[in-house]
């Protein structure tokens, strides 16, 4: 289910039916090349017998809770996702942000739950692919069983690079870094932040840090602010201050 978030910060749940576009085609995807499916043949595509869903999530949407039942991988086509886990005492930390091509919920491979809850952080469109027919189709083709191991293990390696570089160290080279990762994919060193409550529930700060360290950089001029929430990074000299 997605949702949109009312004025009064609640989330309004909204059905299938009202997020639904389309059924996606695969075979005319533009991110085809870069995606789960990309070495599919024209026949393979005869074994879908449910549809690939193409869902749109406006920026808020619980896309799934953690414990949900688990019968869908899915794909980013654009926008930002966060990954959440809640702790005993119902403090958030998020694990992990997925954009564009990114695959998640996949351990619904081998598991019946979701693992985390997702979210989107902006407007998102994601393709929602069936498990049923992903595990019927990797275990006929190679090609697609060697590339959902790929992923796994890119999300590993993803999953450590998350604890690595966005939890150790100073609040400055912390928020430095990430705002790294979020403009490395455009080519303008623009990036798009979201709430200083998500920016420290991501990076293990507290909101007020998050805020400050944000008006830290702008002050000294690493970032500037063009718009609200969006930061023009000068990334040599972000790069030179986390040593990158």
């Amino acid at each position: 289910m997605g949702g949109v978030p009312e004025g009064n910060g609640k989330v309004k749940r909204v059905d299938v039916g009202e997020a639904w576009t389309g059924v996606a085609d695969c075979r005319q995807c533009m991110i085809r090349d870069a995606v789960l499916f990309a070495g599919l043949k024209e026949e393979d595509f005869s074994h879908f017998h449910r549809p690939i869903d193409q869902l749109v999530y406006h920026s808020g949407g619980r896309i799934y809770d953690s414990g949900d039942k688990a019968e869908t991988l899915f794909t980013i086509r654009s926008g930002l996702v966060k990954l959440t886990q809640y702790l005993l005492d119902g403090t958030a930390r998020i694990v992990r942000l997925l954009r564009k091509i990114d695959l998640f919920g996949l351990e619904v491979m081998i598991d019946d739950e979701y693992s985390h809850t997702a979210t989107a952080l902006r407007d998102t469109e994601v393709c929602r692919l069936p498990v049923d027919v992903v595990r019927r189709l990797s275990h006929a083709n190679p090609l697609l069983f060697n590339e959902l191991m790929s992923r796994w293990h890119q999300a590993m390696g993803t999953a450590d690079r998350w604890i690595t570089e966005f939890s150790t160290g100073s609040a400055r080279d912390r928020v430095a870094r990430l705002l790294l990762w979020l403009s490395e994919k455009e080519e303008d060193e623009r990036c798009e932040l979201f709430s200083c409550e998500d920016l420290g529930a991501l990076l293990g700060l507290t909101t007020e840090t998050a805020s400050r360290t944000i008006a830290e950089l702008k002050r000294k001029g690493f970032i500037s602010e063009p718009r609200p929430n969006q930061f023009l990074c000068d990334t040599p000299n972000l790069r030179r201050l986390v040593g990158m």
